[in-house]
């Protein structure tokens, strides 16, 4: 069963959080995508660029309106993440659980109800 995990944290730039503390925030994201990646569950990850480097699209009444920056106006923002393949809800939580963003955010883990591969949806 595929499931998303998705990284909600807060925002800091490099000067905020300090140069230590990124090299050791990506060399645990780096440990943890390998240790996926060998136990063969890991599908993709996807780092994020900051918020507001985001585009927000929508039609409304057959009009399109962009705006610049996130839907949400939180000060936990998505900011990665990280689709496994794993038995279960249980196997999903604990690998979740695993992830360095545990620490210092959310995790939302949801499961995939279809996906797009190869031209065809396949369901979950």
């Amino acid at each position: 069963m595929r499931y998303t995990l998705l990284l909600h944290y807060l925002e800091l730039t490099e000067a905020e959080l300090g140069e230590e503390a990124m090299e050791a925030g990506k060399a645990a994201f780096h440990a943890y995508a390998e240790a996926l990646d060998r136990e063969g569950l890991l599908v993709s990850a996807e780092v994020l660029q900051p918020s507001p480097a985001t585009t927000t699209l929508r039609v409304r009444n057959g009009r399109l309106q962009i705006e610049d920056g996130p839907f949400a106006d939180t000060k936990e923002q998505l900011g990665g993440s990280f689709v496994i393949d794993v038995p279960d809800l249980d196997a999903a939580l604990a690998w979740a659980e695993k992830c360095p963003a545990a620490e210092w955010g959310a995790i939302e883990v949801r499961p995939s109800a279809v996906r797009f591969e190869a031209g065809t949806w396949i369901p979950a």
